[in-house]
């Protein structure tokens, strides 16, 4: 029986140009997707792009846009990463879309009937920039510590708020049942502490004429509901539920990929969600670090943001692919700079792998024989990594067999053989090359791709250069 897995990015805000910070999230997401492919999975990988919010209608509005021409204009620069960073990924799903919108709207009767929405009046402080309330023992100077150039808004009116509250003891147990439910560790200890310190009812709705973009509450049409409150529900929209069952019920739970700034969303706040509609928790959440460029925060007006879709046209897709999974640590901050992606380049990708490939189709095309097949198995050797989401860990197990290969290569001197002597030894690196091809096709697919088409019949072809030294 075919298995089934589902891989889901968080949602990016389509208040700006998509950067290299989300590029990392979504090329781990397609690497894992890929991965469980290879291994005859039917995978389902969504992605797609948060869209409601007081965030994007100032955004909108500043640009003296409709909210909605605003969002299909940048949704489209987001789906554009799917050409420019070869993704695969099966779903693209936009909140402002309609089956989203009703899907959304049946999750809030589900909690309200199971009495965990309220309306009450209430003052708070409020970061756009997160779209989540803060309590002063959260703020650093009186500033959100995650956008600390945006200042705080206060909200006072009358709101839905969620029984936030009601649900400490049933995330515990969730963290407790399951150590592995966050990835790494310390990112579960961090929640646990949040949950552990107690839990208050946020509010999850706002007054449509002060926030007009969002998806009406069901019942009060003067009031929109709460963006995060909105958004989640895209990880079991996009499968079709309410309506579809069997594609739900196929593919939920699923996992979750996430930044830093989105644990507790993920892991406390639509868990909790999910328990108050009665519906299966998330199967597991990873959380990656942030990227920063040459030491500093991604920042527009630092002007250090990194577009990847430039970055693909300049280095190649693959060269981006691989500096972001091999050479940045998943469970930690990782550094950008073209210094280091440009050693990467020619170290790794130019020398190591680019002559091994090149050397060993010339040698064996010039050599005339006819070379048995070989049907390399899925890369099961990498999944001790995968599964932990050790992206790094992974590629450097499959770049020790292309350096002992080299070695080997080198030792041999097959271009001093001749006769069967050559053809064994040639054999022997063939049958590894297509095994590396395999190795490294969730990571680099256009790479694996290219190898197979000179090592995949009997009659070995050399083709260009996969990485042509930068100069």
């Amino acid at each position: 029986m075919t298995k089934n897995y589902y891989i889901t990015t968080t949602l990016p805000y389509v208040n700006a140009k998509p950067h290299v910070g989300f590029a990392l999230e979504i090329v781990q997401a397609d690497c894992l997707a890929r991965y469980h492919s290879l291994l005859g999975e039917k995978v389902v990988f969504n992605f797609g792009t948060d869209e409601h919010g007081q965030k994007i209608y100032n955004k909108a509005v500043s640009e003296d846009k409709d909210p909605k021409q605003y969002c299909n204009e940048y949704a489209k620069k987001f789906d554009s990463l799917k050409t420019a960073l070869n993704l695969s990924y099966t779903n693209f799903i936009r909140t402002t879309n309609p089956h989203h919108e009703s899907a959304a709207q049946h999750f809030w009767k589900l909690c309200k009937k199971n009495g965990d929405i309220y309306k009450k009046n209430y003052k708070q402080k409020y970061c756009v920039g997160c779209e989540l309330e803060k309590t002063d023992s959260e703020l650093v100077d009186g500033k959100c510590p995650i956008h600390p150039n945006l200042n705080l808004e206060i909200i006072e009116e009358e709101n839905y708020f969620f029984r936030f509250s009601r649900y400490q003891k049933t995330l515990l147990k969730l963290y407790g049942d399951n150590p592995n439910f966050v990835v790494p560790k310390g990112k579960l200890k961090e929640i646990e502490t949040f949950v552990k310190d107690g839990l208050s009812d946020f509010s999850i709705s706002r007054l449509k004429e002060k926030m007009p973009w969002g998806v009406d509450v069901p019942g009060d049409n003067k009031h929109t509901i709460y963006v995060w409150f909105d958004a989640l529900v895209n990880y079991i929209s996009t499968l079709g539920w309410p309506e579809n069952k069997k594609d739900f019920n196929s593919f939920w739970p699923g996992y979750q990929i996430a930044g830093k700034d989105n644990l507790r969303q993920q892991s406390a706040i639509w868990q909790a969600m999910l328990a108050s509609a009665k519906l299966p928790y998330s199967k597991q959440i990873f959380i990656h670090g942030f990227i920063t460029v040459n030491g500093e925060k991604i920042s527009k007006s630092k002007g250090n943001t990194i577009d990847p879709i430039k970055l693909c046209k300049k280095y190649g897709t693959d060269t981006v692919r691989y500096f972001l999974l091999a050479k940045l640590n998943p469970y930690e901050d990782g550094d950008f700079t073209f210094e280091k992606l440009e050693e990467a380049y020619n170290a790794d990708l130019a020398n190591d792998l680019g002559n091994l490939i090149s050397r060993v189709a010339k040698l064996s095309e010039k050599s005339g024989f006819s070379f048995p097949n070989s049907n390399p198995k899925t890369p099961r050797s990498i999944a001790k990594h995968l599964d932990v989401y050790r992206f790094d860990l992974a590629i450097s197990e499959v770049w020790n067999e292309i350096s002992k290969l080299n070695k080997q290569i080198n030792e041999d001197a097959p271009w001093e053989k001749e006769g069967e002597e050559l053809k064994t030894l040639l054999t022997s690196y063939i049958i590894k090359i297509r095994k590396i091809a395999v190795d490294i096709e969730p990571f680099l697919p256009e790479t694996a791709e290219n190898i197979n088409k000179q090592f995949k019949s009997e009659k070995i072809v050399s083709g260009s250069p996969l990485f042509p030294r930068l100069k």
